[in-house]
């Protein structure tokens, strides 16, 4: 079943907020501060992660503060996620999110993009937020964001920036009495990129609270963390049976089919007519993906044909954590069944990274993990 998280805002939500409550169910900090290296920032951010109490409710107070640094236009932002060493999907969230914060603050001023002037919002601390956001859903596995109605007071409370974020996006604004800015465009943003203004049914796995700036006891936003129910996993599988291709081709298309959407590519040896070796070719693509998968698979093989079935798929969860090892910190891919930890397998990259013997630090990385997940 898929992961979902699902962000409860009566009282709204922003970038610092939505890292909290992600920390408070269970990210890990580790992978905040990886988001900060990623992104060249350790000299200029520094960041506090604190558990607070305000009335009867516990949770997670993240603060991100700033340095010296610049106060960088839209496209020196645009640079900077570029040039970080993120996770592809993280960065792509990142850099979508940018490019949404960019239209809205254009239209709202009436200044092109590449001109635009962020002011406060070009502050290393929205890098961070947005970042830090996607990369801490990322570790948990989440696979689908939703979020509740937000509430929208009127006047200058909420600002254009932030209505304009939310245009065509589904997002449902509710009236609000507060004098305050509840919503603020980093948290409209981190919204409008990844999440589906609607409540999912699930089992729930985790909660979170995330607490703002202001004290009072109701600047706190939700994160619910569970699997959807009822959901019919639909895949299609698209075939195709080469034997009049280079092999040293199929590496590449299957890196481009990955590359333009595909859930998974696998390529079996098989024997064809007249007893020739060939390839099979097999693609799982997502319903809404599968007309251009196949095409592609047709564009850039001998192929003359492909073959689609409907296929169902079940699939296990799965989340990351980062351990200790002697040789240094090494990310950790959890296998979860109906939410419990099953199997872990080390990241080999960051094996790789560390140097000295790979497999024996994937070893050691694997015993530290299934140690901290009581499966020793």
């Amino acid at each position: 079943m898929t992961r979902v998280a699902y962000f409860d805002c009566p009282s709204g939500i922003s970038g610092d907020m939505a890292l909290g409550a992600l920390l408070n169910a269970g990210a890990e900090p580790a992978t905040l501060n990886a988001a900060v290296t990623a992104l060249g920032l350790e000299g200029e951010v520094e960041i506090e992660v604190r558990g607070e109490e305000r009335g009867h409710l516990s949770g997670t107070r993240v603060l991100v503060r700033c340095g010296s640094g610049p106060a960088r236009t839209l496209p020196e932002l645009v640079d900077v996620v570029r040039g970080a060493g993120l996770p592809e999907r993280v960065r792509a969230r990142t850099l979508e999110a940018l490019e949404r914060l960019g239209r809205a603050e254009s239209r709202v001023h009436g200044v092109p993009p590449e001109r635009l002037h962020l002011h406060e919002l070009g502050g290393a601390d929205t890098l961070v937020d947005l970042a830090g956001c996607f990369w801490l859903l990322e570790s948990l596995g989440v696979e689908e964001v939703h979020a509740s109605p937000l509430p929208a007071p009127g006047g200058r409370f909420t600002a254009p920036g932030t209505l304009r974020l939310l245009e065509g996006t589904g997002a449902v604004l509710e009236p609000d009495r507060r004098r305050a800015e509840l919503v603020t465009p980093t948290g409209a943003a981190i919204l409008a990129t990844v999440a589906r203004f609607e409540r999912p049914s699930l089992t729930l796995e985790r909660t979170g609270y995330g607490f703002g700036a202001r004290p009072d006891p109701e600047n706190a936003v939700a994160v619910w963390i569970g699997r959807r129910l009822g959901e019919a996993a639909v895949v299609e599988v698209i075939e195709a049976s080469i034997d009049d291709m280079a092999p040293n081709l199929l590496a590449p298309l299957a890196e481009d089919l990955m590359a333009e959407g595909a859930l998974d590519v696998a390529i079996t040896p098989v024997v064809m007519k007249k007893g020739r070796p060939g390839h099979l070719v097999t693609v799982v693509a997502p319903p809404e993906r599968s007309r251009e998968l196949a095409l592609a698979l047709l564009r850039r093989s001998t192929t003359l044909g492909v073959r689609m079935t409907t296929a169902s798929r079940l699939l296990a969860g799965r989340r990351f954590l980062e351990v200790e090892t002697e040789m240094g910190r090494v990310r950790v891919k959890v296998k979860e069944l109906e939410g419990r930890p099953v199997d872990v397998a080390p990241e080999y990259e960051d094996c790789r990274r560390l140097g000295g013997d790979v497999g024996l630090v994937m070893r050691r990385a694997a015993e530290a993990a299934r140690r901290e997940l009581g499966l020793a």
